[in-house]
């Protein structure tokens, strides 16, 4: 089995890195308005965690819709930062990678509250997953954390708070807006876990 974690640089797939040690990682800068700190974030960690790092980059930002990629939100947006089929979009151009470094299992950040969109349920994971093991390499797609919080996959994996604290959460800035709803996730989490963010800043 070879791993590689598709990883954003946010709160999930930041701990996740830390908890199952990938023997590989990727980064992907789509046209997302946080591109740049998110692959500034998962180069930080992964050479922190001695874990070969790769960023893919393809602008996709006019395919894109709401606060990620700096437009309206779409009629069929259940969410301001919506982008439509974005973790079909990624798993795809991940696997494209992935598949030349010899991976077998493709992970992702998914965590139990992403169930709130279609493709961050249950059934699209195991969808995707079948759909790439029909196809070459007979690639697994896995989600690790699928059936935990973020504040009980902090927990769980043990990560220190200040690695935690480098993740870069914000849907609309590489620089944190304080605003949006990954911006206030990343409060919240800390709060619930009980780590002082003020003391880290």
């Amino acid at each position: 089995m070879k791993s590689c974690l598709l990883l954003s640089g946010g709160m999930d797939s930041l701990t996740i890195a830390w908890w199952k040690r990938p023997d590989i990682a990727l980064t992907l800068n789509y046209g997302q308005l946080a591109a740049q700190a998110e692959v500034e974030v998962s180069k930080t960690i992964c050479k922190q965690l001695n874990i070969p790092h790769h960023v893919i980059e393809i602008d996709c930002r006019s395919l894109g819709s709401g606060d990620m990629a700096g437009g309206e939100a779409s009629d069929l947006a259940p969410a301001s930062d919506w982008w439509p089929y974005r973790n079909q979009l990624l798993i795809t151009l991940a696997a494209m990678k992935a598949i030349s470094l010899g991976v077998t299992h493709l992970w992702l950040g998914t965590v139990k509250s992403d169930a709130s969109h279609k493709d961050g349920a249950p059934e699209f994971i195991s969808a995707i997953s079948h759909l790439l093991s029909q196809q070459e390499g007979q690639m697994v797609v896995e989600a690790p954390a699928i059936d935990l919080s973020t504040s009980d996959l902090v927990i769980q994996s043990g990560i220190p708070a200040e690695l935690l604290a480098w993740a870069h959460s914000c849907h609309r800035s590489h620089l944190a807006c304080g605003d949006c709803r990954g911006c206030n996730k990343y409060m919240e989490v800390f709060q619930e876990v009980g780590y002082d963010l003020d003391r880290l800043r």
